[in-house]
């Protein structure tokens, strides 16, 4: 466990909220690509991954110290996320809206990689594809962030690149 984002978090916890910036710029990341992979919109994805630090900001004392804070942040990031679908389930998406970012005209701009990667890879694959080779951690990092052993992100990730390139080799890019 990352023991200065333990010491931000007991800090926020009793009011200094000069530590949310350090606590954001560490677990931001990881929070985004979990919603980003249920919701698969860019522009909802991002508003819901500041809903998620709102909500953790009301409800910080439920934080057990130790327990892994991104862990906590990124269920909370989930579970709205997942409410966020239940609840727009009955919007009917147009063509266009749908593959409008091919176009570059939405604000859902996706870049074709990502897209691919979501439809393709399992929820911890594409996490671990995304935050190590987009956000930049190493696979420590995100073993830590997703309390899973080092050896197991690495294989995961080894894993969702084959299935990336046969992907794409099949498709013939």
């Amino acid at each position: 466990m990352n023991d200065k984002l333990e010491k931000k978090v007991e800090l926020l916890k009793n009011g200094d909220t000069r530590a949310f910036d350090y606590i954001y710029e560490q677990t931001n990341r990881s929070v985004y690509f979990a919603i980003f992979y249920i919701v698969r919109d860019k522009m909802h994805a991002e508003d819901l991954l500041q809903d998620t630090y709102v909500r953790a900001m009301s409800i910080i004392a439920q934080y057990r110290r130790g327990t892994n804070f991104t862990a906590w942040l990124r269920s909370i990031g989930r579970s709205l996320a997942l409410n966020h679908i239940k609840r727009n389930s009955r919007e009917i998406p147009t063509d266009f809206e749908e593959d409008a970012y091919k176009y570059g005209t939405s604000e859902t701009d996706l870049p074709y990689i990502f897209d691919i990667a979501a439809k393709v890879l399992d929820e911890y694959e594409y996490e671990i594809i995304m935050l190590c080779h987009v956000a930049g951690y190493k696979r420590r990092e995100v073993a830590e962030m997703l309390e899973m052993p080092v050896g197991t992100v690495t294989w995961k990730n080894n894993e969702a690149l084959k299935k990336l390139r046969t992907y794409l080799e099949k498709e013939g890019r």
